[in-house]
């Protein structure tokens, strides 16, 4: 036996430490989460996907009353962002909770394991690292690439055999 050890690094932030570019991401994640359509979990997630070419995409959870058949803010902005913008690889996506009253979370949340995935086959595709920021009021979680949320990352490429 041998044990093995993965590390992933992130970086910490207060809200006021960020650069401008990030602090615009993260109120239009906030704006995006007042839109969430939520009335099952009540949980209002927005994500704000960075392009490229400067673009924004935003996008709120859906949910619906057939379980699990909602998705995901950041598969929104994410499918959205790959199905309008197909050669526009994604720079960054800010991700954030508010509640009821609009006001964002104390503590910062983490996409699930669905949308960990759909960022790592988005990065793949355009083989550029996703910075993500994962807000709240107090502080921003900052990961440079998307295999520091997802480390041993599943894609196709596991699958070829050699012939």
């Amino acid at each position: 036996m041998r044990n093995h050890e993965i590390n992933i690094c992130y970086k910490e932030y207060s809200p006021s430490e960020l650069n401008a570019v990030d602090k615009n991401l993260i109120d239009l994640a906030i704006q995006a989460a007042k839109n969430a359509y939520a009335p099952y979990s009540h949980f209002r997630v927005g994500a704000a996907v960075l392009l490229d070419d400067g673009s924004i995409i935003k996008g709120s959870n859906q949910e619906n009353a057939a379980y699990p058949s909602g998705l995901c803010a950041e598969r929104v902005a994410l499918f959205y962002a790959n199905s309008e913008f197909p050669g526009k690889a994604v720079l960054a996506i800010a991700v954030v909770v508010v509640n009821p009253k609009g006001e964002i979370l104390k503590e910062n949340i983490s996409p699930c394991g669905s949308c960990r995935q759909v960022m790592v086959e988005t990065q793949m595709r355009f083989k550029k690292p996703i910075k993500i920021l994962l807000a709240s009021d107090k502080s921003v979680l900052v990961f440079d690439s998307v295999e520091d949320l997802l480390p041993l990352s599943f894609s196709q490429g596991d699958l070829l055999v050699d012939e």
